[in-house]
């Protein structure tokens, strides 16, 4: 070890004079440490949310929506066929959109229909895996089937419409269709019962108290579509190829079709959670910032008290050079110390954020995020990495920038002054 070194790690030690400057280098070292805590925490908190976001968004709509302009696409199994033929295409269904309402003895919500084929949806779709209650098997009888029976036929809805509606498993519902039927006395809405097949739970309060499902030939009958659907749905083996898909398919198929891609849909979406993360992340660096010119007073304040012994340093031969490395080093270490306190504690805090938060929740009986206000129903955390590695690499850069001006401030230390009243 080095004389600079060794004398750097000395001046980390407060002689009982000058206690005042080690309560500030603590200080310096805490501050360092919140930061890297916090920086850690909120990005992982944001990562997290994210990644939970795009997978609830992914999970029950596809990658990929191919339509005809005009809203109706009538030739979709030759369709269908054309998309499925593209290698990086790993499933495909038809589907059908629209608006309508559900009402029930207990009120009418607005809600969004959506018809599915039963043999292929499960290839694009979470859904059968998010069943709390029933089963989707209960949405095959079509309407004629069902009357057969006795029977009416099967609706899916979420957790928070089945609460809204009063309507649990097996329950009975009115699905009305704003777009009626012209009669003697004008157009008249559509109505028909279904009987409640199954009860999904999303975790996205969005999807889970407004949307349904049924089954494409219900759809297509109660809706009046004949043999026509809404358009395709496609999964991709690439989430992030989606992009060259649709450029693909734009080339190849015959007709001129509206393809949107999931970045498209949720555009807006994506980058305001993008920018919010950029912008949390140069808000909560100043806090490292206030931190660093700690370490600049803690070392000013150590040049000023040191003035004696830089000048004997001096006396015996050590360099500017010498003297400016030995400040350095003491605030690169504060730095050192700060961010691997705040490193470590950040990612233990992270990792173990959904945990705490559930047991705040059961303890205190309340919800810390409720799913009417929010997109989700908890609180994730990912940890990336890269993420943490730029923190660290930017929080040591900032406390070795704070130690270059006291450090410099030294080494211009003139021996006579120092020694001359000594």
């Amino acid at each position: 070890m080095s004389y600079e070194w060794f004398i750097g790690l000395r001046y980390l030690r407060a002689k009982r004079k000058t206690t005042f400057v080690s309560v500030i280098t603590f200080i310096s070292i805490l501050g360092i440490t919140v930061g890297v805590t916090a920086l850690i925490i909120v990005l992982s908190v944001m990562t997290g949310f994210e990644d939970d976001l795009k997978g609830k968004i992914l999970g029950i709509n596809a990658h990929l929506v191919v339509m005809e302009f005009g809203g109706q696409t009538r030739d979709y199994k030759d369709l269908a066929s054309k998309i499925k033929d593209v290698p990086e295409v790993a499933g495909v269904t038809p589907f059908i959109y629209r608006q309508a309402m559900l009402s029930s003895a207990s009120g009418v919500v607005g809600v969004v229909i959506r018809g599915v084929d039963l043999a292929t949806f499960q290839s694009v779709t979470i859904l059968p895996e998010r069943i709390k209650e029933g089963a989707l098997e209960g949405l095959r009888p079509t309407f004629m089937e069902a009357s057969g029976k006795g029977e009416i036929p099967g609706i899916v809805i979420g957790t928070e419409l089945s609460k809204a509606l009063g309507a649990g498993l097996n329950g009975e519902v009115n699905v009305i269709s704003p777009l009626g039927s012209p009669s003697a006395v004008g157009m008249m809405p559509r109505v028909a019962r279904f009987r409640v097949a199954g009860i999904f739970e999303l975790g996205m309060y969005e999807y889970d108290s407004s949307l349904a499902f049924m089954s494409l030939e219900n759809a297509q009958s109660f809706f009046r579509l004949g043999e026509s659907v809404t358009g395709i749905e496609a999964n991709v083996k690439d989430i992030y190829g989606a992009e060259g898909v649709k450029k693909e398919l734009l080339s190849t198929l015959a007709r001129p079709y509206w393809i949107r891609t999931w970045m498209d849909m949720n555009r807006n979406l994506f980058s305001a959670l993008k920018l919010e993360k950029v912008a949390m992340f140069i808000i909560l660096t100043l806090i490292i910032v206030v931190a660093a010119l700690n370490i600049i007073s803690t070392l000013i304040m150590a040049v000023m008290e040191k003035g004696k012994e830089i000048a004997i340093l001096k006396g015996i031969g050590a360099t500017s050079g010498s003297i400016m490395k030995i400040f350095m080093i003491e605030g690169s270490i504060i730095g050192l110390v700060g961010t691997t306190l705040g490193t470590l504690i950040g990612v233990v805090c992270a990792l173990n954020l959904e945990s705490v938060v559930g047991f705040i929740e059961k303890v205190f009986n309340f919800k810390v995020l409720p799913p009417s206000v929010y997109y989700i129903d908890r609180l994730p955390s990912k940890v990336e990495p890269m993420v943490v590695i730029a923190i660290v690499l930017v929080s040591l850069g900032i406390s070795f920038l704070a130690t270059l001006y006291p450090s410099w401030k030294a080494s211009r230390f003139d021996p006579v002054e120092g020694l001359r009243y000594e």
